[in-house]
This record gives C-alpha cells, structure tokens and sequence, in this order.
C-alpha cells in the first residue's frame, strides 16, 4: 500500500494550478509571437523551402517529447524553435493570402482569438472527463487528414468547406480537452508540451479559418 501510495503524484495546490496556467500560457504567447516572426522572415520563400521546414518543425516536436522530462529548458528551447520552423512552413500560404485579400488573415486571427477562448474556457471549467471524447476525436483527426490527402486528387463537390467545418468541430473538442489537462495536471514541468498542444490547436483553427474564409465558391 506505502509503495502504490508513492507513485501517486500529489495534486498541486491552487497557486501552483494557478502558476502552471500562467506559465503555459506565457510559453504560447511567446511561441505565437515566434511563429509570427517565422511567417515575416518567410514571406518570400518557396513552397518547396516550407516543407522543408514543416519536416523540421515536426522534428523538434518528436524531440520534445524525448526531452522534456529530462530538462525543461532543453523543452522550452525546442518548443521556441519550433514556432520560427512552422512560422516559416505556413509563410508561403500566409504570404498568398496576405497579398491576395489581406482582411482574410486578420479576420481568421480574430475568429481564432475568440474560437480557443470560448473552447478553452469551456473544457478548463467543465468537470465532465473529457478523456473518452478526446480518443474519439483523435481517430476523427486520422480520418480528416485522410480525406484531405484523397481530396487532393479526387474532386469533392464542396471538399474545402466539408474539410473546415469539420476540421474546426474536431479542433474544438480537442481545445477543451487540452485546457482540461492544463487544469488537472499534476506536474507543472509539463508546461512545455502542454503550451505545445494548445499552440497546435490554436495554428491548425487559424489554417482552418484561413482556409474557410478565403474560399472562392
């Protein structure tokens, strides 16, 4: 009984629940403030060269994950290099629309601010377990990026706007689910994947925004 005792981790007391929200979300500001630099430096970089950075972006999320229970520092390191790789991946489609209609961009930022504080807000409040909802989701993630794959060369009357819609109800699920997990951890070193997490959230509701409302049906 004293052994299994021990392999529980205390929870954290309320300033400390209070410190990890804060420090996570600080590391999301700075990896956005980061991805927004990336996109400027990127601006007029080919498709090609973004995909050399996607591969290398997702690279130093593999990393992460290796590292982070070893040394926050070498986490935080890598978390902040990814946001300048997949700021310069993501340049290329931000340059196109920032030279095409520009008022798109801003309006996907703004809906995205309000998107993951709505959803945020909601799954760090609730006390349902949100675990089993999020499984599901992920399976319906797998799916989505299937039919995106198959949309690329098979034409689907409205493929775009079936690929947003459901993209962004599959993303907010997972919103919630990852401001749930930010309220119940128990240890606050995983700031760094955490704030990971809730940054891919908040870029892949940005693209999907983007891609909505710049559609031209």
């Amino acid at each position: 009984m004293e052994s299994s005792s021990a392999a529980v981790q205390p929870s954290l007391t309320r300033d400390e629940t209070g410190t990890l929200l804060g420090q996570t979300m600080g590391l999301v500001a700075v990896t956005a403030g980061l991805f927004a630099l990336g996109a400027y430096l990127g601006r007029d970089i080919s498709h090609q060269w973004g995909w050399l950075f996607f591969i290398a972006s997702f690279g130093c999320l593999l990393a992460m994950n290796f590292v982070a229970e070893r040394s926050e520092r070498s986490a935080i390191t890598l978390l902040f290099a990814f946001g300048v790789l997949i700021g310069l991946a993501v340049a290329p489609t931000i340059s196109f629309y920032m030279s095409t209609n520009p008022q798109v961009v801003w309006q996907a930022g703004g809906a995205t601010a309000l998107f993951i504080a709505g959803f945020g807000a909601a799954g760090y409040a609730t006390r349902r377990d949100l675990a089993p909802l999020a499984r599901y989701l992920f399976w319906a993630l797998i799916a989505l990026i299937v039919f995106g794959i198959v949309a690329i060369f098979v034409q689907i009357p409205s493929g775009q706007l079936i690929y947003a819609v459901l993209g962004l109800v599959i993303f907010a699920g997972l919103t919630a689910f990852d401001f749930q997990r930010l309220r119940r951890s128990k240890d606050i070193r995983t700031a760094p994947l955490l704030a990971a997490s809730i940054f891919l959230d908040i870029l892949n509701v940005f693209l999907l925004l983007l891609s909505l409302f710049g559609r031209n049906d």
